[in-house]
């Protein structure tokens, strides 16, 4: 039961949690019952007092919360309340928190148990003690989203020095190094992926945010007080609430049942990862995963997705690998090494692929392959300030066991940039090389096991300390031919001529 509990705790939850405007009826909680709940489901991560010390603690990236201190980030009470609202704490317990360890708990524990948690929580600090539950904020005077309020938003997300933190484009890559008031690194919320708000993904929750700000963290409050002075004023609130949800990219997100990357057959590959002919192209997002299998395990990821596109020619074949990160991590800048925690090392992405194909579904181990199956991996990292973009064609057949293939002979080369918190880089190789035995070979029309990986070098992210994704599929779609419109034309016309024959001789029969 214990690793059960911790095994929920411990790792990131990546569903899409969205907290609905409307809070939940309220229904007295039994703090009795709630301790004997909170025993079973809860210390294991926030301790077995409520002080954040629990065994799983120390593997989450934000840190859980303390309940001693009865200090909750995301709160719909108002700024001048320093208490979270019931309906605030039940909420985090329903739906969780999207990136955290905090997973969603409404379908282990009914509506009854999340209040009974929620009363037991109270009790775990004195700021409870003699204090009703307060009032939500007032949304009477929310403004609908339109043209013109995007753009008063987009304003004022500028004047009140929200790039900052959150990037002129809203992906979350900042200028400042963040931390909690705990001293745990925060890093700011990429609002072009809905999926990772913590408290909800709606104008309500967004004005909450920004009209509270979430204590505890850099986040302040931008309401302006009474006599107006501060940094919005309520409607502007509204107007960057709907700035902030404008921003939201639904093409950076898993989308459900695409594992394959389809790559396209074109005349000529794209001349770098800029060349507008990747416009055309479909993506693929693969979600990216903490290595916690082998030495040294990684618990504490930052970035989520990798955006995977392919093209290819009689000859070549290109990737693009997309994806965003706050920070662009090159060695030697003394600007972005002000902003890594601990050791900067430069960003880097890898694909791996069989050397050998397998029968049916049969594939290599997925970590750099095994002694029988090897991989070959294509890899690229940001290098360094004064030697940028580092490129290998790597062999592997297990963990540590790795010799360098000849990229020259792969024809194998990559070009990268970096703009507005998000990597762009594009890998192009030969299809097919002399050397079968040490490379990999990659055939049209046949399904071809990918595996990817990244490295966020602010984060400490080196060696197998990364994110990373299972096996999944590249496919070179071939050309359509003739006969694929032939064949089930002729298909159809069978099928119609054997019915009418089959009613004609119907007809006879039942004449006789």
């Amino acid at each position: 039961m214990m690793k059960k509990a911790f095994v929920a705790c411990a790792f990131p939850i990546t569903a899409v949690m969205i907290l609905a405007s409307s809070s939940p009826s309220f229904a007295a909680g039994n703090a009795e019952k709630g301790k004997a709940i909170y025993a079973k489901r809860c210390w294991w991560c926030h301790g077995k007092t409520g002080g954040a010390d629990g065994p799983g603690s120390k593997f989450l990236i934000p840190p859980p919360r303390d309940f001693t201190m009865g200090l909750f980030k995301f709160k719909t009470s108002p700024a001048k309340v320093e208490i979270a609202r019931d309906e605030d704490m039940f909420t985090m317990i329903t739906d969780g928190m999207p990136g955290t360890g905090m997973p969603s708990w409404k379908s282990l524990l009914s509506d009854q148990d999340r209040w009974d948690v929620v009363a037991y929580i109270k009790t775990l600090t004195d700021l409870f003690k003699g204090q009703t539950n307060p009032p939500a904020l007032d949304y009477s005077k929310k403004v609908a989203t339109s043209k013109e309020s995007v753009e008063k938003g987009a304003k004022a997300f500028e004047a009140a020095k929200c790039f900052e933190c959150h990037g002129t484009r809203g992906k979350g890559n900042m200028m400042k190094k963040l931390k909690e008031d705990g001293g745990a690194r925060v890093w700011p919320r990429n609002f072009t992926k809905a999926q990772t708000f913590r408290a909800g993904h709606t104008p309500e929750a967004i004005f909450s945010r920004v009209t509270n700000g979430i204590p505890g963290t850099p986040m302040t409050s931008f309401a302006a007080d009474t006599t107006g002075n501060g940094k919005l004023s309520e409607e502007d609130r509204w107007h960057v609430a709907n700035y902030v949800m404008s921003l939201e990219d639904p093409n950076n997100k898993v989308k459900e049942g695409q594992i394959v990357v389809k790559g396209a057959r074109k005349a000529a590959l794209p001349k770098d990862e800029k060349d507008a002919a990747w416009n055309d192209v479909d993506a693929t997002t693969y979600p990216l995963v903490p290595q916690i299998i082998q030495k040294d395990r990684w618990f504490t990821p930052t970035n989520d997705l990798l955006s995977v596109k392919a093209v290819f020619t009689d000859k070549d074949i290109a990737f693009l690998l997309e994806w965003d990160d706050r920070t662009k991590s090159v060695p030697g800048d003394a600007v972005v090494e002000a902003l890594s925690w601990g050791t900067l090392s430069p960003d880097a992405v890898a694909i791996q692929t069989p050397v050998i194909q397998l029968s049916g579904s049969e594939k290599p181990y997925f970590g750099h392959g095994d002694a029988s199956h090897a991989v070959s991996m294509m890899y690229w990292n940001a290098g360094t300030k004064d030697a940028p973009n580092v490129s290998k064609l790597l062999l592997t057949s297990g963990t540590g066991k790795r010799d360098e293939g000849d990229a020259k002979a792969a024809g194998f080369t990559t070009s990268a940039s970096y703009e507005t918190g998000t990597w762009k880089v594009m890998m192009k190789r030969s299809l097919t090389t002399a050397n079968k035995e040490k490379d990999a070979q990659f055939e049209v029309g046949k399904y071809i096991p990918v595996a990817f990986a990244n490295w966020d070098g602010s984060n400490e992210e080196t060696g197998p300390k990364h994110t990373m994704t299972i096996w999944y599929w590249l496919l070179l779609v071939p050309e359509t031919g003739s006969q694929v419109v032939t064949y089930p034309a002729g298909v159809f016309l069978i099928l119609v001529i054997g019915q009418f024959a089959l009613a004609a001789q119907l007809r006879r029969k039942y004449k006789k």
